[in-house]
């Protein structure tokens, strides 16, 4: 039977694995500049190389790999596709795992028993789309609240007769099923990018520089004139800040939402705290004018790829340079009358 842990908790788990691999592979590497066979001996690092490189995912040595980095230094390194790569292969092999795990437990698709999902709620995405409900909102309507991590009896029985009533096991192609389920493993794969990867990569650069940090759940809020809210890193901590940190990927088309969303969370903290570095770490599609317009708010706006160096200006500062401050803000609301 597969694992009873949800496809989110594989995927999360797995995600977590490569960021580490690539970490140590870009710290052994001088962030891939210098990159030798002996830096790729484990299979996810090539996979992650391969991957950043445009190449599909295969067997190779080493020397394979190195091989392929050499002839093409030229190309901008995705990140990205780089890391989601291994955890996608991983996911389809799981999800495959699941639908022959719901064949043999309804003796292929022809017996529902409400037990059997009380007990294996992580097979829901494989039930959902055997259904043909896509929407977690309109499964809701016709079954009640379920989840991969927990079905009630009742809605388990409600589950069994919708499936019952819906599902020909005459009809029930494979290859369509993992087809369908190929939306609900993006789904989950971005959510873990925009919430693990980029910050990971942070998390990881301040701990090789002994910096004190804290990550947004570990501290209440940070103090803004407007109103108080937390910043992806703080620097020591929210009592004395020094530095914030934000992270955000983007694309091109959400690049001017997301620019006003972070210039506002800028000015909102720095107008309370003047001195307080502003730092946005950024990944993604944004496009050249949204970069200049929050240039003239935070204080440094630096691609990922940059964040050793980023650091050093950020370890600098917290030792007292203050030429690494450039903007000001003085903003305060105070009453009319």
């Amino acid at each position: 039977m597969a694992s009873m842990r949800t496809l989110y908790q594989i995927a999360d788990a797995e995600i977590r694995r490569c960021i580490e691999v690539y970490l140590g592979l870009a710290q052994a590497s001088k962030g891939l500049t210098a990159l030798v066979p002996q830096h790729l001996t484990d299979e996810r690092a090539r996979i992650i190389v391969m991957a950043g490189l445009g190449i599909p995912p295969r067997q190779a040595t080493p020397d394979e790999v190195h091989a392929e980095w050499q002839r093409r230094q030229a190309l901008t390194f995705d990140l990205e596709t780089a890391i989601t790569a291994g955890v996608y292969s991983n996911l389809r092999s799981v999800a495959e795992s699941l639908y022959e795990e719901v064949s043999a437990q309804t003796n292929g698709f022809t017996r529902f028993d409400p037990a059997y999902l009380v007990d294996s709620p992580h097979v829901l995405p494989v039930l959902q789309h055997l259904s043909g409900v896509f929407s977690k909102a309109k499964l809701k309507e016709l079954v009640g609240s379920v989840s991969d991590n927990k079905i009630s009896r009742p809605a388990a029985e409600r589950l069994c007769r919708l499936l019952t009533e819906r599902v020909d096991p005459r009809s029930v192609v494979k290859g369509e099923i993992l087809k369908r389920l190929e939306s609900t493993l993006e789904g989950i794969v971005r959510d873990l990018v925009g919430r693990v990867l980029l910050e990971s990569i942070v998390d990881s650069a301040l701990r090789r520089a002994r910096l004190r940090f804290l990550r947004e759940d570990e501290y209440e809020a940070l103090a803004g004139v407007v109103y108080d809210f937390r910043a992806d890193f703080i620097l020591p901590d929210a009592n004395t800040p020094k530095v914030f940190i934000e992270v955000r990927k983007s694309s091109s088309r959400h690049a001017s939402l997301y620019a006003k969303d972070k210039m506002f969370s800028a000015i909102n903290w720095k107008g309370k705290t003047p001195d307080l570095l502003g730092v946005l770490v950024v990944d993604g599609e944004w496009t050249g004018e949204t970069l200049r317009v929050m240039a003239n708010v935070f204080d440094y706006v630096v691609p990922i790829g940059r964040i050793d160096d980023l650091v050093q200006s950020i370890e600098a500062y917290i030792n007292g340079d203050r030429t690494k401050l450039k903007w000001l803000i003085e903003f305060r609301i105070i009453p009319a009358s």
